[in-house]
């Protein structure tokens, strides 16, 4: 753990000592090379923990999102080069400060092998993105965005910490490890189901779970483009993986706390892809698609099998690198045509032809269409929802359907038609944008030649 998190921190200082110069090329290099270097936590071991410290660890469920962290970072920066460029020195390196000390809690949450820290890093994340919303947000709502995210976050965690406590009390430890070894003692059913409760609450609106995802289109539309970069890939994931490592802790779900959560995860899958058909908010369209994504996650990390945590694990990462895709082409348009609205940014394959082709890219993605990973993601999740209930197969297949059907709105509407009057003259794509989308979308191919690496299972 410390080859990565010391070079993070060293990150620091160079932000504050570099030229102005060569600030971003310096800050890029050196985390490409920390990405580089995370990519040994990939590798299978017999053992069920790598790299362990006292405190933290790594194993199959957290090794791929640690990873998946570590390769955000410098999209994230190169992602921000254009949007900083007016701002003085002073507010490009407390902008690149934020976005270190907020990759510093994530890579610390989901390496976590004591409750307590993973309590502390989880709310910690929480700071970070505020400051990158309201500061660096562009419209005035963005402070009622980021009290909706506040509240909503804050709120959901008192439970969570209530919850820490009481298995403190009853097991005299909150070790990972240890927890695992002593099982908690029988108790009524009562308290057994209020942690339960307790505990999937705070996660399911991290992830979110629809009904209490308001907070998030909110947010994902007042960030700016490293924000919702942030948001998407990294502090959604956050929720689904706190799902399972709780429910492996806590032991098989009552139906009480099974059947609602799960109906209402399918049924807000369904709900959000229909929406995402009347969004005319390019940033709004791309929020909702993640809710019905974390849907499909978050109803198979409830049933508790090998192949529903494969299938989370999956569709994580997979929505991970499609999902801070789109947002970095839709922030792409937005720098050109200073509009999100989807009318206002149609016809732009005719200006923009190389762009066009990264748009195809990431909607065939979104779709899950072979060859990549997101396609083994939703495979495996519909099997296992099948599997457990033959019925899911018209909620999950209508979802597939207008996944498909929102998507291809959202190319078509942008890409194709004809360009507007106000629209004539468009800057060129950079090699930056380029390499951007190419770091994106060589993961999510690559992945599925060895699927092993991410669905948390030796496959």
């Amino acid at each position: 753990m410390l080859k990565i998190i010391l070079p993070t921190l060293t990150l620091l200082p160079m932000t504050l000592l570099s030229p102005l110069k060569y600030l971003w090329l310096n800050i890029t290099s050196h985390t490409l090379l920390i990405a580089t270097i995370s990519l040994q936590w990939l590798t299978p071991t017999l053992y069920p923990y790598k790299n362990l410290t006292q405190w933290t660890g790594t194993d199959q469920i957290s090794s791929p999102l640690l990873t998946l962290s570590c390769w955000l970072l410098p999209l994230m920066i190169m992602a921000s080069q254009n949007h900083l460029q007016q701002e003085p020195p002073s507010r490009k390196q407390t902008f690149i400060l934020t976005l270190i000390l907020a990759q510093l809690a994530i890579l610390l949450a989901f390496s976590a092998l004591e409750l307590t820290l993973f309590y502390i890093t989880f709310e910690a994340t929480l700071i970070p993105t505020l400051i990158l919303i309201t500061r660096w947000g562009s419209q005035p709502e963005r402070l009622n965005a980021g009290i909706y995210l506040l509240f909503y976050t804050l709120i959901s965690s008192l439970p969570l910490l209530i919850c820490i406590l009481f298995i403190h009390t009853q097991t005299g430890t909150l070790h990972l490890i240890m927890l695992k070894l002593l099982p908690l003692p029988p108790s009524t059913a009562w308290p057994n189901f209020m942690m339960g409760f307790a505990l999937l609450t705070a996660f399911m609106v991290k992830a979110p779970l629809y009904g209490l995802h308001l907070w998030l289109p909110k947010a994902h539309v007042e960030a700016p483009i490293a924000g919702s970069m942030l948001l998407a890939a990294l502090l959604l994931k956050l929720g689904g993986y706190g799902i399972i490592r709780m429910t492996i802790l806590t032991g098989p779900l009552s139906d009480h706390l099974l059947y609602p959560f799960l109906t209402l995860a399918l049924w807000g899958a369904l709900m959000t892809s229909s929406i995402c058909l009347r969004q005319i908010d390019l940033k709004s369209l791309i929020a909702y698609s993640s809710v019905s994504h974390m849907g499909l996650a978050i109803s198979t990390a409830m049933i508790q099998t090998h192949w529903s945590l494969a299938g989370t694990m999956a569709m994580m990462i997979a929505h991970g690198l499609t999902s801070s895709m789109l947002f970095c082409l839709a922030n792409t348009s937005y720098e050109r045509s200073h509009s999100r609205i989807l009318i206002l940014t149609r016809g732009l394959q005719s200006l923009l032809p190389l762009s066009t082709t990264w748009w195809l890219l990431a909607s065939l993605t979104n779709m899950a269409l072979p060859p990549t990973i997101n396609l083994m993601a939703e495979m495996t999740i519909m099997i296992t929802l099948f599997n457990w209930s033959t019925f899911t197969i018209l909620l999950t297949g209508t979802t597939t359907f207008l996944t498909a059907a929102y998507t291809l709105f959202m190319f078509l509407t942008t890409q194709r038609g004809p360009t507007p009057t106000h629209t004539t003259f468009l800057q060129n794509s950079n090699t930056r944008e380029h390499l951007l989308m190419t770091l994106h979308i060589l993961p999510a191919l690559l992945l599925i030649l060895k699927p092993g690496l991410t669905s948390g299972m030796p496959l």
